[in-house]
């Protein structure tokens, strides 16, 4: 008799296999606290091009490493080596950063769990209190300054409880549940694109045309400003070069009696600065010439 066990993993492998076939693009996404619900609700949501795969680590790595190795490709393999935690696999035909969107929506709140990880600082905001007085307790533990107002307990200032990536302590999940505080959200967390043998962090679909503009504008004053401090010619400092062989010729055309248009008109207002003073300063009076003459 067939191992039921075997042939569940053979029924897996196959599934794999046709995914890896049919799909250029895929999405590694982290799943703590996730439920079955959120599950399903994401599902339903990238249907009909996109596929959720979830399953054992170990298994997911063999069968890709086999895939491989089978079809003389390692594309995959970059995949392969980050199945490391609780992680899943969301192949897709749609652009992936519209189904990293659409994930990020499905999100729910959840309560300060003893030992769980914060996934953001938690904030207890200075005020009144829903607690009576025999609660101080709690407060006390967490060295949060508290008094009495009207039969309630009134915190004295601002004070974050838990900070991210700290675990939650017992007294910190106890206060927070008393406050009917739920500070933690919990979805699908995309880490990593794969997209035809590549493989990149999940921040890069969040870069802007206009950051780009900025890095490249950066990157192109850094070599202009390499060019012209070793004198090496580049197109980035072409146009530095030829406005400092202006100011050359210019500086030249001053001092000597050679002229040229551009020249000219600056030769002009050196040789009589009142002519372009009157010239521009139009019906502002006596008193609006003197600042042009000033500035000159």
């Amino acid at each position: 008799m067939v191992n039921q066990a075997y042939l569940d993993k053979r029924k897996y492998g196959e599934r794999v296999y046709e995914l890896l076939d049919n799909y250029d693009s895929a999405l590694l996404v982290h799943c703590d606290n996730v439920g079955s619900k959120q599950f399903m609700d994401i599902r339903t949501a990238l249907r009909p091009n996109s596929v959720v795969l979830m399953g054992k680590n170990t298994l997911m790595r063999k069968i890709i490493g086999n895939y491989c190795a089978e079809k003389g490709n390692n594309d995959w393999m970059v995949l392969h080596d980050l199945l490391i935690g609780n992680v899943g696999i969301i192949f897709t035909k749609d652009d992936v950063k519209e189904v990293k969107t659409k994930v990020s929506e499905f999100v729910v709140p959840a309560p300060a769990k003893v030992g769980s990880m914060a996934t953001c600082d938690v904030t207890i905001p200075a005020g009144v209190t829903p607690l009576e007085p025999s609660q101080t307790g709690f407060f006390q533990l967490l060295n949060i300054a508290t008094k009495i107002n009207k039969g309630a307990i009134e915190i004295l200032s601002d004070v974050t409880v838990v900070r991210n990536g700290e675990r939650v302590g017992s007294s910190a999940a106890a206060l927070l549940g008393k406050m009917k505080i739920t500070p933690f959200e919990y979805g699908l967390v995309v880490k990593h694109i794969y997209d035809k043998g590549s493989m990149y962090p999940a921040a890069v679909l969040d870069i802007t045309d206009e950051q780009l503009a900025a890095k490249f504008a950066a990157g192109v004053s850094n070599i202009a400003s390499i060019s012209l401090a070793t004198n090496y010619p580049t197109l980035a400092a072409v146009p530095h070069y030829i406005v400092n062989s202006y100011k050359n010729v210019l500086a030249i055309s001053i001092g000597t009696e050679y002229t040229f248009e551009l020249a000219q008109k600056v030769k002009d207002y050196l040789a009589d600065p009142s002519a372009f003073q009157s010239a521009g300063g139009g019906g502002a009076g006596d008193g609006g010439g003197a600042k042009p003459a000033a500035a000159a």
